[in-house]
């Protein structure tokens, strides 16, 4: 009694998961469970609908994300079963041939020294434990969580899988961009080139303003060649996630262009409990943990056991012949004594482990709330920056074509016209790369508020249990 009043002192102490009531960041658009759910959607982008969905059904991670999910329902059956009857149907026939070589010939019934002699036997022996004190019920609770857990974890599996996708695709866009960015840089180095030679040749100018320029046309055309590499295996890292790898890399249309990421969904912290598959499996787990908690509680009980059986055999010798039958039914207890501080090890043990499991919980909710918000300032902050340096591009775009102008009817020198052109240059790859950044941050936050799976189809552990 002693014991078991020591055990009970071991319990799952309550998680806290306390949240600021909004994000610190510009509220999002409203939006439909429906739009976190399949966000990759929202970009109106075929293609990259197209990609996610491929890899979704084909990529090796979301298929072995699947087989961690039967193994842990297989799992479950196996921990469950061991509480039903248990019991082998046993059988045995044997035929034996005597012949005596020497000595007193022995023939008495039952026990004759030469002859034939056969022997059947059949046994069904049972052994079920009663569960008198819920053992069961909490094993269950703990393979029920298990289970949970793994079909969170292949939930996460799939949206970091779809998030993973989108980013690629976004990033061969922006690669894109590049390359046709490079090869309009080197039109107009080659332009310039002309332009030089030509004025060089007039007199109007040094021929080493022409040996410069076509210094710049040559990084501008090994530029070309890098960015083309690029986006070739980019090209090939979308294949295989999409669980496409033997097809060519032309397979994949890559426009060099992007647009404007879509409104995220307005949302609070608390929905990331909710919402977020490594949270709704940090909490599963602690769901696991403390139904073995119990489990070792109630080891320090009694065990009851039942042990029916039936029985069959028949003997048959010369002049002998006989055919029985049986049955049983027993019944035993088990308390354990000697081996009592080894149980409160364990379940000592098992209380360490559950604590763990409600910090893990904790760094969940926790590490969902600074992602998020995270996602969603840094993302306001895209939107600003993409809305500055468009501006500032059109305005360079415009003094680096009238800079070219200029030189062209020697009304400027080379310095100036090259400078205004890598000025220009400068803040349109600036512009490219904070447009492919938004896009990149969205998925991020689209990910960060737990998009990408269909939470409203799973009740919370609670319910579940």
């Amino acid at each position: 009694m002693a014991c078991i009043a020591l055990a009970a002192c071991a319990s799952v102490r309550t998680a806290d998961v306390r949240l600021p009531a909004a994000f610190e960041a510009p509220p999002g658009a409203a939006a439909d469970a429906v739009a976190l759910d399949r966000w990759w959607t929202a970009f109106n982008d075929p293609q990259l609908t197209g990609l996610v969905e491929q890899a979704l059904a084909a990529n090796p991670d979301a298929r072995s994300a699947a087989a961690r999910l039967d193994e842990a329902r297989a799992t479950r059956t196996s921990a469950l079963v061991g509480f039903l009857p248990q019991g082998n149907l046993a059988g045995s026939a044997k035929k034996t041939h005597s012949t005596q070589l020497a000595g007193t010939p022995i023939d008495i019934p039952g026990f004759s020294t030469s002859g034939d002699s056969e022997a059947y036997s059949g046994t069904f022996n049972v052994s079920w434990e009663l569960d008198l004190f819920g053992r069961i019920f909490a094993a269950r609770r703990a393979a029920n969580a298990d289970v949970a857990a793994a079909r969170f974890d292949y939930e996460a599996t799939r949206a970091s899988l779809a998030a993973q996708v989108a980013d690629a695709y976004f990033q061969a866009r922006g690669l894109a961009i590049q390359l046709a960015d490079a090869h309009e840089t080197a039109r107009i180095e080659r332009s310039l080139y002309d332009i030089a030679t030509r004025r060089a040749q007039a007199g109007l100018a040094a021929t080493a303003d022409a040996d410069r320029v076509a210094g710049d046309l040559s990084q501008a055309d090994a530029q070309v060649a890098a960015l083309e590499a690029q986006l070739q295996a980019q090209r090939r890292t979308l294949l295989i996630l999409a669980g496409r790898t033997v097809e060519p890399t032309a397979n994949i249309d890559v426009p060099p262009s992007v647009g404007a990421p879509p409104p995220v969904p307005a949302a609070v912290p608390s929905q990331l409990l909710a919402r977020r598959p490594d949270v709704r499996r940090a909490q599963a787990q602690v769901a696991s943990a403390a139904g073995r908690l119990d489990v070792a509680k109630l080891a320090f009980l009694p065990t009851f056991t039942l042990t029916p059986g039936v029985g069959w055999s028949k003997n048959v010798q010369p002049g002998f012949f006989a055919e029985t039958s049986n049955w049983s039914i027993g019944a035993g207890v088990t308390q354990p004594v000697l081996n009592i501080p080894n149980l409160l090890a364990q379940l000592h043990i098992q209380n360490a482990r559950t604590e763990q499991s409600v910090i893990a919980y904790e760094k969940a909710v926790q590490t969902a709330f600074s992602e998020s918000e995270g996602a969603l300032v840094n993302l306001d902050a895209d939107r600003r920056r993409v809305a500055i340096l468009t501006e500032g591009e059109a305005r360079a775009a415009r003094a680096a074509k009238a800079s070219r102008i200029g030189y062209d009817r020697g009304l400027n020198d080379l310095q100036t016209t090259l400078s205004t052109e890598q000025s220009w240059r400068s803040v349109r790859s600036q512009l490219t790369a904070a447009q492919v950044q938004a896009l990149r941050r969205a998925v991020q936050a689209y990910k960060a508020l737990g998009g990408g799976w269909p939470a409203q189809a799973f009740p919370s552990i609670a319910q579940a249990r």
